[in-house]
């Protein structure tokens, strides 16, 4: 019982009986002008089903009514666009005819069904009925009240029934095609790898001004010298900035998906993470040869929070110790390099978010990083192709 009562109680049921109802009233307006040809509608509704516009309209109403659930949705299973190939034009054809004799059976239910009822219940009283095929087939009051309700059970059945196969006529002829498909999805896995790379952002710049700031309020607390503390503070509040600077552009590009990435900082701007650690007490031997400015976009932004990701890594496991970084452009290769000594507690080889995020960086852009221990050192050793990327 429950499984018939469901669908009679959701309101998508009566939407789908509803859009089924709507070419009624056009089949209707033809039946005034000319009872003898009530085939017309199906003969018009080739040339119309042709024109490009009619997938667009059929769908939206199909959308709308038939899959409100759905409506809006990149993945909608009934697609919102006009026809671009011929045979999207003659699935729109075979939907409207479709949809005209679904329509004449529902327009037919919808006046018939509650009538019979009617005249059965006139019938079960006394009273003559109004339908010639009453009279004489149906005497017994007791009958005519006892089979009364069947005719709007019937209905019911039948709203939910056509409901059904309108939807699933409207998926099979009005659904996107594959190539829709394929968009649909090349829109959506864009999206998932925009939603990684801004949490990679995120968890670079703000866990790197965060690991900078600890290290350096630790190292003031501890060091009891008021110009030492000065610098720290410094270094923090400049920390702060730039890690303020960073967010902002994070929230933009949340904010306003159209906005080029052009505004991340890239390896140009190498300078400002070196003196920033250097700032936290780390002594870095810096080697930066070849025209960074010159690096492609996609790899400079990487090669730059790669960067990050590394002396971050190297401020909160290792501390205050010497840095190794080399930065190289050589044979369409950049190759980005940092190594420190290996502290007391060294990190384990499968590596946090952090050095996962750098290995995935570098697939993306394929070429390959390699973390972990080597000769008594952590070294982060990245090596990205540039003549593939311009």
């Amino acid at each position: 019982m429950r499984h018939f009562l469901g669908p009679l109680a959701a309101p998508v049921t009566y939407s789908r009986w509803l859009h089924l109802l709507i070419p009624s009233a056009v089949v209707s307006v033809w039946l005034f002008i000319s009872m003898d040809t009530p085939w017309m509608p199906f003969v018009f509704a080739v040339p119309a089903g042709l024109l490009p516009a009619i997938r667009l309209v059929e769908g939206v109403q199909a959308q709308l009514l038939l899959t409100p659930a759905e409506r809006g949705r990149a993945d909608a299973s009934i697609s919102v666009a006009s026809a671009t190939t011929w045979a999207e034009r003659w699935r729109t054809v075979a939907w409207l005819e479709v949809r005209l004799l679904l329509a004449a059976a529902a327009g037919f239910a919808t006046v018939w069904l509650p009538a019979t009822t009617f005249d059965l219940v006139r019938a079960s009283i006394g009273a003559r009925p109004s339908l010639d095929w009453l009279t004489g087939h149906i005497e017994a009051r007791w009958l005519c009240a006892l089979l009364s309700p069947l005719p709007i059970l019937i209905l019911l059945g039948l709203i939910v029934l056509c409901g059904e196969v309108a939807t699933a006529a409207a998926r099979g002829l009005l659904g996107p095609s594959p190539t829709e498909r394929l968009t649909a999805l090349e829109e959506r896995t864009e999206q998932l790898l925009e939603r990684n790379r801004i949490a990679r952002e995120l968890h670079d710049s703000i866990g790197h001004a965060l690991t900078v700031a600890v290290v350096q309020a630790g190292a003031a607390r501890t060091a009891g010298d008021p110009e030492f503390t000065d610098r720290a503070l410094a270094a923090i509040e400049e920390t702060g900035r730039n890690a303020l600077d960073d967010l902002e552009r994070v929230l933009r590009v949340l904010r306003e998906s159209d906005l080029p990435v052009s505004g991340r900082p890239t390896l140009a701007e190498a300078g400002r993470l070196l003196d920033s650690a250097r700032g936290s007490g780390v002594k870095i031997e810096a080697e930066l040869t070849g025209p960074l400015d010159l690096v492609p976009g996609p790899v400079s932004r990487e090669g730059y929070r790669i960067l990050q990701e590394s002396l971050t890594n190297v401020l909160r496991h290792a501390g205050s110790v010497p840095v190794r970084v080399r930065i190289v452009v050589v044979e369409e290769r950049l190759e980005l390099e940092v190594a420190n000594p290996l502290s007391g507690s060294p990190r384990g080889a499968g590596g946090g978010s952090g050095l996962r995020g750098i290995r995935e960086r570098a697939a993306l852009l394929g070429g390959r990083a390699r973390t972990g221990p080597h000769e008594g050192e952590w070294r982060v050793s990245v090596s990205l192709p540039l003549d593939h990327i311009r």
